[in-house]
């Protein structure tokens, strides 16, 4: 297979100019970017490590659903390494199931949320809560980490690049 034909990119959003739809536009254009990366990675490379980190591809987007459901839905994380970690059980298609569906639900709490500088409802968490624009910016940093880290190991695992 030629370079060219495994190459699979995206640009960047065109969105809206406001605030809030340029911020939202950007995380789901990651997220979206993300799980591509790793729907219709190969098992079992696609939780075999080739790095020192022993950083695999379904761990990444296993921590995400984690670092989405903490954020936006405000569940409670014991062990942030354990996220990287998912179960033997599941499947390629499991985990991209489960990030997709915690992203519909923490898009649901977004489109309650008007006001960027306001605190972010997060039902079960006592304490103070982030800005909705803190939790949005704090989302696009980590998927854009983590998707950039999918691109290497999806590269590693069966030459696929692109968004």
């Amino acid at each position: 297979m030629s370079p060219a034909s495994r190459r699979r990119d995206t640009p960047p959003p065109r969105t809206a100019d406001s605030e809030v739809e340029v911020l939202r536009g950007f995380l789901d254009y990651l997220r979206s970017s993300i799980a591509a990366k790793v729907d219709g990675a190969a098992e079992p490379r696609v939780r075999t490590s080739d790095v020192p980190s022993g950083t695999t591809l379904l761990g990444l987007l296993n921590h995400l659903v984690a670092v989405e459901n903490a954020t936006f839905l405000g569940e409670k994380v014991g062990d942030w390494q354990a996220t990287f970690r998912p179960d033997s059980q599941d499947t390629v298609a499991d985990v991209v199931a489960r990030y997709r569906a915690t992203v519909d639900r923490a898009n649901k709490v977004l489109d309650e949320c008007t006001d960027l500088g306001a605190p972010l409802p997060r039902p079960g968490r006592s304490g103070p809560s982030p800005s909705v624009r803190w939790a949005l910016t704090h989302m696009i940093e980590e998927t854009g980490r983590h998707a950039g880290h999918a691109d290497i190991l999806r590269e590693l695992i069966d030459g696929t690049t692109g968004r």
